[in-house]
């Protein structure tokens, strides 16, 4: 089979592989459409294990059904999690499953950038969802950056009638964007350095999108009767995008750090101001299958539109294009590739 094999951003090579052999309680998918994610081209973070088949966004046909395997069949459309918890230890217990060391070493066999993936036993029995009739391919492969984002906003207590401010208006600040929306939340106001995605957030409906240069707390204050936002997301890497983030929430307000930035990179935070106004400053990784289950649904609602924020789909061989356009400024959004064109 052919799968894209990952060097560096802007070196991935189309290559030949066996096709996996499943075994008891595990099935194979043939792979029909897979995101490349913004994390796919944090090269400092890829880099170090190249080189790899990356993909992980990925929704599919399942085509090999292992013994034993009692809940799946042959034809099944469906969404399978890359990374899935134990549900038994101390961490998941608890809500926690993302620190879940067993979530850490769980993936499937190989990446989302090939013909046919090998779904390992423990992603089978909780990592595996049909897709409903009326959930296409692309759309299922946004389940994992749509549970990722609902996992943060759960995490973050976002409630209905709060303003949101999102800092960065790529792929993850839009699916915050609808998210918040389908949610229930008061106004919306984005910012980017990028005209483009700029013009993107405000089709996708926010309330206001400005550019990044911009005195962000003075404008969102402008916008919101005088006061900071309720909750500020962090879509970007950028160090400056952070010190925005701390200048821009306001009392009893939740900071969500959705993005990070390079490693080593060390962010001052306003201790007693935090301290005296009630503000919290929480991270956000992945998503666990509750979220994943979520995203299903709303999707199926058509309550997030994601096959809107499609800029490009793409076959297998188009992969290095797909990773060139994902890692360099230009006009896209989101890319699908396509393994079975």
């Amino acid at each position: 089979m052919r799968v894209a094999v990952y060097y560096r951003n802007t070196d991935v090579r189309i290559e030949e592989r066996p096709r996996p052999v499943i075994g008891a309680g595990e099935l194979l998918v043939k792979t029909m459409a897979s995101g490349i994610c913004g994390s796919d081209v944090l090269e400092w973070y890829r880099i170090k294990k190249a080189p790899i088949v990356l993909g992980h966004e990925i929704a599919g046909d399942i085509v090999e059904v292992g013994e034993g395997v009692g809940r799946f069949r042959v034809g099944d459309r469906v969404f399978v999690s890359h990374h899935v918890p134990c549900n038994t230890c101390w961490y998941c217990l608890h809500g926690n499953h993302t620190v879940c060391e067993t979530l850490h070493t769980t993936n499937f066999d190989p990446g989302g950038f090939s013909e046919f993936i090998r779904i390992p036993a423990i992603n089978v029995d909780r990592g595996t969802f049909r897709l409903p009739d009326n959930v296409s391919y692309a759309e299922g492969a946004f389940v994992e950056p749509l549970a990722c984002v609902l996992r943060g906003q759960r995490l973050a207590g976002f409630q209905p009638g709060q303003t949101m401010l999102i800092l960065g208006s790529g792929i993850s600040g839009i699916l915050h964007l609808m998210a918040g929306r389908a949610m229930g939340a008061g106004a919306i106001f984005m910012t980017d350095t990028d005209a483009y995605r700029i013009e993107k957030a405000k089709a996708f409906g926010a309330d206001a999108a400005f550019s990044a240069r911009d005195d962000v707390p003075a404008r969102v204050r402008e916008l919101n009767g005088g006061r900071l936002a309720d909750l500020v997301v962090v879509c970007t890497g950028a160090l400056g995008a952070f010190k925005q983030a701390l200048q821009s929430v306001d009392r009893a307000g939740t900071l969500l750090c959705f993005a990070t930035t390079d490693p080593g990179v060390e962010l001052s935070i306003p201790l007693n101001d935090f301290w005296r106004n009630g503000i919290r400053i929480m991270p956000s990784y992945a998503n666990s299958p509750y979220d994943a289950e979520l995203a299903i649904r709303l999707l199926a609602a058509k309550r997030v539109p994601v096959e809107d924020m499609i800029t490009h789909r793409l076959g297998l061989e188009d992969t290095p294009l797909g990773f060139r356009l994902m890692a360099e400024p230009c006009e896209s959004l989101k890319i699908i590739i396509e393994p079975q064109r």
